[in-house]
């Protein structure tokens, strides 16, 4: 086992000054760190319509693929990527996106040993992903997470995959930057970006500092070809060690809750920074509070310049909802904010969204347009599991049968916001107004999707 003290991993920050220093190797570093390394194949079975028209997209532009004849084959789907073990028992960790569907999952270690794997959490808001094989008591070489926060901009770094499925390959790099919350890959937008090679297949695979520790899963590259332009993102170790925390506390599928802080509002940029007399255009500026928020509960105000979590920095929506996003279900968490020049700490607790009110999930029947759409009463809880504003209040469409009049109208996320000139704000609302729209046959109803209003009116 390589230790590298203090002493050597401050000297590694220097550039070198000798041949001898240049020609130094990381091999031992590989050596160390690839044995935890997987690579992982997937299977998965699809159904494919076979059309009359051979594809050819003239002609199937003018039936949709639905006219008739066509024949539906089903078919196995292969994919690869990678992952790494993080615990001797057979815990490991890769992105949700290369698990995604799979319905046979082979894990196969560098030394050639093959196991099956199972998926115990897939969590597609990180696009991080937990299986567990069965070694048999057997244990494996395990590769430890440590926290990407001692990282710095120029940092060497490794990245270890399967790219293109050529086999296991390393590749070196720095870090390029930190804190990258502009890509829309997942759903917290906070990465730590390198330019060590990353290509198709090293999906799932760790990103590795000088000391041997895994710091990052790297997720994703900047690409106008498929191949690596040296712009690589890595998920931060901390939002890994999230998941698996939630993994081992029971939490299935698509159900990790994190804490919700109930309030939302803007980056602080230069002109917000001068006119409220800031040194730096850094934190978020608060413009709204929920009701019923553990903000609100610990004295947060609109106006308030949210400046850190725990002693780290925050410069900007996106690290706000990361760095909350770390802190467990239950404790505290110290948010440094700004009032009137007055910098002050809160102490808010970490809590799930709650379901109030309860979403009373209906399914809508009988002779209206809304034929077919289940409904609910927006809480913090729906909006957060529909991705919304967990400010918004009144009734949010969950599910739609595509078959029923419904489903030519509406689709789940969209709130109904009034119905024949009456505003909705719960299901008994929708329901008592739907029956007085059968009376007169005329229905007007306003939807909100994805901030934009729109009126239909059917008669």
């Amino acid at each position: 086992m390589v230790v590298i003290g203090m002493t050597a991993f401050a000297q590694a920050r220097d550039v070198p000054s000798s041949r001898e220093q240049i020609m130094l190797s990381f091999s031992p570093l590989v050596k160390k760190v690839s044995p935890a390394v997987v690579n992982i194949y997937t299977k998965r079975v699809v159904t494919r319509r076979i059309s009359p028209f051979g594809g050819d997209p003239f002609f199937e532009q003018f039936f949709n693929g639905g006219f008739g004849g066509g024949l539906n084959r089903q078919q196995i789907e292969s994919s690869l990527g990678t992952g790494v073990i993080v615990e001797s028992d057979g815990v490991v960790v890769t992105n949700s996106h290369v698990v995604k569907d799979a319905e046979e999952i082979s894990v196969v270690l560098s030394d050639g040993r093959q196991y099956d794997a199972k998926i115990t959490l897939s969590d597609p808001q990180s696009d991080l992903a937990v299986l567990r094989i069965d070694t048999k008591g057997e244990d494996l070489p395990f590769a430890r997470l440590e926290p990407s926060e001692n990282l710095e901009v120029g940092d060497i770094v490794l990245a270890i995959g399967n790219p293109f499925g050529v086999g296991q390959t390393v590749t070196s790099g720095i870090v390029s930057a930190l804190a990258r919350s502009s890509l829309n890959i997942n759903d917290f937008n906070f990465f730590i970006q390198t330019d060590a090679a990353i290509n198709p297949g090293n999906s799932g695979g760790p990103l590795v500092a000088m000391d041997g520790s895994v710091i990052g899963i790297n997720t994703a590259i900047y690409s106008r070809s498929g191949g690596s332009l040296g712009i690589g993102f890595a998920i931060p170790s901390e939002m890994v060690q999230t998941v698996i925390a939630a993994e081992k506390s029971g939490a299935s599928n698509a159900s990790v809750v994190r804490p919700w802080i109930g309030a939302s509002g803007q980056a602080v940029t230069a002109d917000i920074a001068d006119s409220l007399d800031l040194k730096l255009p850094r934190g978020v500026l608060i413009s709204n509070i929920h009701r019923a928020s553990p903000a609100k509960k610990a004295g947060l105000k609109v106006g308030d310049v949210v400046v850190a979590i725990n002693g780290r920095d925050i410069h900007d929506p996106a690290e706000l909802k990361f760095r909350l996003a770390t802190v467990p279900i239950g404790q505290m968490a110290d948010l440094d904010i700004l009032r009137q020049g007055n910098r002050m700490t809160l102490e808010m607790e970490a809590m799930a969204p709650p379901e109030d009110p309860p979403r009373n999930e209906t399914k809508l029947t009988g002779a209206h347009p809304l034929n077919g759409a289940s409904v609910g009463n927006l809480s913090p809880s729906v909006s957060v599991e529909l991705g919304l504003e967990t400010d918004r209040e009144g009734v949010v469409v969950l599910n739609v049968n595509r078959r029923l009049q419904a489903g030519r109208l509406v689709a789940p996320g969209d709130i109904i916001l009034a119905l024949n000139g009456s505003a909705i704000e719960s299901i008994k609302d929708l329901q008592r107004e739907l029956a007085l729209a059968e009376g007169k046959g005329v229905f007007d109803i306003t939807i909100e999707r994805d901030g934009r209003q729109s009126r239909i009116v059917i008669r």
